[in-house]
């Protein structure tokens, strides 16, 4: 599984009402878009990142979320389009997403822009796999 961290800047009913409308009669995870899993996560938030990470957030958010939303996508599919478009719609009125592949916290432009951070795309899979692929 590939996943992404969203934190979005709404409340977190409008968050589940956004989620339910994209997932009929399917909760606890939502199942979105044909290939993303999604969890509502309110404990424990941050007990496997890096200080690092958590301050990176933190400074991008303006303090640390009480709350978020955990995206995976199966490795069967690619799932970057999929990811993008809900990205974009829960982050439309602001908040951050950051993603398995860098510790950049991402904004909905930045995602909308495909700008790189780092050498790194938002959801960027591939380019991290290539970086971190034993040689063959």
């Amino acid at each position: 599984m590939r996943g992404v961290f969203l934190f979005p800047d709404i409340e977190q009913a409008a968050v589940v009402a956004l989620l339910d409308e994209r997932s009929p009669g399917q909760r606890h995870p939502w199942f979105a878009d044909g290939c993303l899993y999604v969890w509502l996560t309110t404990e424990d938030l941050y007990l496997d990142w890096e200080p690092e990470t958590v301050g990176s957030l933190t400074r991008a958010c303006g303090r640390l979320p009480e709350w978020m939303l955990e995206v995976e996508v199966s490795g069967r599919v690619d799932g970057t389009a999929e990811v993008r478009r809900l990205t974009s719609a829960l982050l439309a009125q602001g908040g951050i997403a950051m993603d398995d592949y860098s510790d950049h916290p991402w904004t909905a432009e930045e995602v909308a822009d495909d700008t790189a951070a780092g050498g790194l795309r938002f959801f960027d899979f591939r380019t991290d796999y290539e970086r971190t692929a034993f040689p063959r």
